[in-house]
């Protein structure tokens, strides 16, 4: 059974975790960063350590573009839940292929283990990630060659939808592609959280 929490901003929406965990306190948690490598503001990756914490999970950071595949499956297969935090989604997948840590990711979500996805770790997710080349730069991976995302689900979620600084870049994604794509914007304010094959859209 799928248990997914997946948000634009974790931070502003981090107080609904416990609706789709209950017991959180001791738990250990794989936090990947690596979406945040190629861009110039990142302070949302150390507000999302401190969310996490506040909770009393045990953040236990994976940096998986230095990280060897050894390292990459030993943690994820340690862990209680995974975070996968915002930045270039496209930066990320390269990332996640190349060190292996996309398939143990898939495997341990099919395997019902909490994936926490922020910004691009909620898009990454979706079947297919090229939808979101109006919000993130794709020359960031130069050696990806595929977009296919992870396909944990059968929806394209696109974050920050009315909010500052990606007003007019999810408003073009949605423009794009609602009539082709199943597209489920979300504000900083929202979370689609998934418990089994459903999804559920909360507000803060």
């Amino acid at each position: 059974m799928k248990k997914l929490f997946l948000s634009s901003s974790f931070v502003d929406t981090a107080s609904l975790l416990n609706t789709l965990e209950a017991t959180l306190t001791g738990r250990t948690v794989t936090f990947i960063p690596t979406a945040a490598v190629p861009e110039t503001y990142d302070a949302y990756v150390h507000a999302g350590r401190q969310a996490l914490e506040k909770w009393g999970l045990i953040v236990q950071e994976l940096e998986v573009s230095t990280a060897s595949s050894e390292e990459v499956a030993a943690k994820l297969q340690q862990s209680d839940l995974i975070y996968v935090s915002g930045g270039n989604t496209f930066f990320l997948l390269q990332e996640l292929r190349r060190s292996g840590a996309a398939k143990w990711i898939q495997a341990h979500i099919q395997e019902g283990k909490m994936y926490i996805g922020e910004s691009a770790g909620s898009i990454i997710l979706a079947p297919d990630i090229a939808y979101v080349k109006a919000m993130d730069d794709c020359a960031a991976a130069p050696d990806l060659s595929s977009y296919e995302g992870l396909n944990a689900i059968d929806f394209y979620p696109v974050p920050h939808v009315g909010c500052a600084p990606f007003v007019e870049s999810a408003a073009q994604v949605m423009d794009e592609y609602q009539s082709t794509l199943p597209l489920v914007p979300i504000t900083n304010s929202q979370v689609i959280i998934m418990d089994g094959e459903q999804y559920r859209i909360s507000n803060i």
